[in-house]
């Protein structure tokens, strides 16, 4: 089973892109989840959001899990949450932010020895070239399929476009722009 930890605001797309990725996951006949849990529902709240895939029935309801992803949408929340909470040996840590991994890492003690498992990619300023918002799931979404390795790009980007076709085309231009762009910067 593949488990996936977000760590996000609310008002940054997080839940979104959990079930959007659930939604493109499901066209591969795997079984998915996709669910959030968060205190106050106050845009700029901490919550965290999770995926569970699998190729078998997934029984598994609770909250608890060894993240085999972990994607950090909201820069903040790398130095404030405990984003290596029951991580594994192999777990992945994909963040956003303008620093280099280099000074991420000097600043997360916790990330410390586990340089070969963490990415970053600026994905606030990505939707705000590319979206014209800083809602920065979509470029995550980017990032993850690059790091991951498990959609090819083109599919993904076709999926996605089903998954957004209730939106204006700017707006679903946009996110194939930072969709694409993520895929291609992530480091």
């Amino acid at each position: 089973m593949t488990e996936i930890r977000w760590h996000s605001r609310a008002g940054q797309g997080a839940v979104t892109g959990a079930k959007s990725l659930g939604d493109i996951v499901a066209t591969t006949g795997k079984e998915v989840q996709a669910f959030a849990l968060y205190g106050s529902a106050k845009r700029g709240a901490a919550l965290r959001a999770y995926n569970r895939i699998d190729d078998k029935p997934i029984i598994n309801h609770a909250k608890f899990m060894r993240p085999d992803y972990v994607l950090v949408i909201d820069p903040a929340l790398a130095y404030t949450d405990d984003i290596t909470l029951n991580d594994k040996e192999s777990t992945k840590y994909i963040v956003t932010t303008h620093l280099s991994k280099e000074e991420l890492i000097a600043g997360i003690p916790a990330l410390q020895g586990k340089e070969d498992r963490v990415y970053v990619v600026d994905c606030v300023q990505i939707s705000l070239d590319e979206i014209g918002r800083s809602i920065p799931n979509a470029p995550m979404l980017g990032a993850f399929v690059k790091i991951s390795g498990m959609f090819e790009l083109d599919y993904f980007l076709e999926n996605m476009k089903r998954v957004l076709k209730k939106f204006p085309q700017k707006i679903i231009d946009g996110n194939m722009r930072a969709i694409t762009r993520a895929y291609n910067e992530v480091k």
